[in-house]
This record gives structure tokens, sequence and C-alpha cells, in this order.
């Protein structure tokens, strides 16, 4: 079982990792991997570390994705300015929709959920912002 959206294959290999800085959720380092023709950080890396920040904010919501299957469902972004250098998500939902999220899979076993992620570069610039939504059904149980 993954603790951190880190530790899946396609984040691993990005090299998408928990922020040191406890005011944000993970990161992207700088690299220049990572850059498009401009020699700014290419829009599918922002893409790919906003959707793992989602993933990673309903992770720690739930504290493990065991007996459940979550699966990106839609995802809307608009960039804001050229990412330079290192970048940072931050990741929020209302708590009135996470306390929904909790009563519909108890009651119906399935769920949808939207979750904001916001990203910065090193020099704080607001590089994206998006709207992942997620579809997460309850694994049922062997006996049943």
């Amino acid at each position: 079982m993954k603790n951190s959206v880190t530790e899946l294959p396609f984040n691993s290999f990005l090299g998408i990792e928990a922020s040191a800085d406890s005011e944000k959720l993970l990161r992207l380092p700088a690299g220049g991997q990572y850059l498009n023709h401009l020699g700014t950080v290419h829009a599918s890396a922002l893409l790919a570390l906003a959707e793992a920040s989602s993933g990673e904010f309903l992770l720690r919501h739930f504290g493990s994705s065991a007996g459940l299957v979550p699966v990106v469902r839609r995802m809307e972004a608009k960039f804001r300015k050229p990412a330079n250098g290192a970048v940072s998500s931050n990741a929020s939902v209302p708590p009135e929709a996470l306390a929904q999220l909790d009563v519909d899979l108890a009651a119906k076993g399935r769920a949808l959920i939207e979750i904001k992620v916001d990203l910065h570069d090193e020099s704080g610039a607001h590089a994206l912002t998006a709207t992942v939504e997620w579809f997460i059904q309850r694994l049922e149980s062997a006996g049943a």
C-alpha cells in the first residue's frame, strides 16, 4: 500500500516529491528535463503535479487508499504565468465538501469530489490553478 502518491511509478519517474515546506503539499524540482521550447516548465509537467497533488490531498484525508478506488474523472486548468525552477503545490476542498464525500461514500459506496490545486514556482509566481474531479468508489467486502 502506498503512503504517498510520490511512490506511484509515474510520479516517481517524474521526480515529484513531498514538499519540505509545511505550507506546501508536493514539489516538482527544478530540472532541464521539465522544460518546454520557451525554457519554462512544460504544461504537461505542471498538469502531472496538479493531478498528483489532488491525489495526495485525498490520500491524506482518508489516511490510506485501502478499500477505495479513486479515479480522475475530469480536470480543468488555467495556466496563469510561466513557471521557472522548482514548482510547489497547495490543494484545498471546502470542509462541507469533505463532509459530503464521507456521507456519500458511507451511504452509496461512491462519491464525486472536486479538489482545487494551485501551483507556484520558486519565485512565487502563480503558475496554474486546476480543479480535479475524482470519482471514488468503495470496494465491496469480499464476503458480500
